[in-house]
């Protein structure tokens, strides 16, 4: 039996939040991160985030799933119909670094791949997004490394 979207969309959120977790941490207090945005709970950014405010569990739970729903409906709507583990890779690379490395085929050989339907060069194009901009300059960062490879990593399960 086929799953709905619906029922797709929850397990590759599933999926993606369990790599999501461990790789972004809890932090009740906002903080900025290593490119310099103001960051809370397990990753959450944007203007809604409070320098200097405690947000309670249940407010870091809601964010999570929230930004991680937007995540997976953006992915899902670029590329409609994708296998669960790849939905869930590129959701979870959505919710990291922004629809770009899903969707923006201009700029993103990931995005293209995805497209085209090229499923194992869009898993292995994930690696590639491991740097960020620090004091101006791109640095590959370690832990986007790791979360990267876990990605591409369940991406490729799907290939099936």
């Amino acid at each position: 039996m086929a799953l709905t979207s619906k029922q797709r969309i929850a397990a590759a959120t599933a999926l993606a939040t369990a790599i999501a977790i461990p790789a972004e941490g809890l932090r009740q207090f906002a903080y900025f991160d290593p490119p310099g945005i103001l960051t809370v709970c397990y990753g959450h950014t944007g203007a809604d985030v409070q320098k200097g405010r405690r947000y309670s569990l249940s407010e870091c739970d809601a964010l999570l799933s929230e930004d991680m729903r937007k995540a997976m409906d953006y992915v899902n709507r670029c590329v409609p119909g994708l296998p669960v583990p790849i939905l869930a890779a590129f959701g979870d690379a959505t919710y990291n670094l922004g629809p770009v490395v899903s969707c923006d085929t201009r700029n993103s050989k990931a995005a293209r791949e995805l497209r085209a339907g090229n499923y194992e060069a869009a898993c292995n194009q994930l690696v590639r997004w491991d740097k960020a901009r620090v004091l101006g300059v791109m640095i590959t960062l370690p832990g986007l490394t790791k979360r990267r490879t876990k990605e591409r990593d369940l991406c490729l399960t799907g290939l099936a």
